[in-house]
């Protein structure tokens, strides 16, 4: 078993989850979250006045999955948040994490049965 964990813009999340969904992927947690890349945040004028914006908002996105379904998620994510044809600096990141254990707490099932 896997967590994928992808850190994409809020603007995106929409598509990323109607993908998800076209595709019977239904578990999924979505935080709101802060962060930079390698853009560094940038820079804005609020009254005439620049100043660096280091934190930008994104959108947190954790999905616990079989193993077999690992690759084909990690492309569901890639092409629903990519920006553009080619996409864009700030689109986001996917990281594949290993998972040791799931436990239903209803049932108390375990392994991929608790998926």
């Amino acid at each position: 078993m896997k967590m994928i964990v992808a850190v994409i813009q809020p603007s995106r999340l929409e598509a990323v989850k109607q993908l998800l969904q076209q595709n019977g992927i239904y578990g999924l947690t979505v935080s709101e979250v802060h962060g930079f890349g390698r853009q560094r945040g940038h820079k804005e004028v609020y009254r005439g006045h620049e100043y660096q914006v280091n934190l930008l908002p994104k959108v947190k996105l954790e999905i616990a999955v079989d193993d077999p379904m690992v690759e084909k998620i990690i492309e569901l994510v890639t092409h629903g948040a990519r920006t553009g044809q080619e996409g864009k600096i700030g689109d986001g990141k996917i990281f594949v994490i290993p998972l040791e254990e799931v436990v239903r707490i209803r049932t108390s099932e375990m392994g991929a049965a608790a998926l």
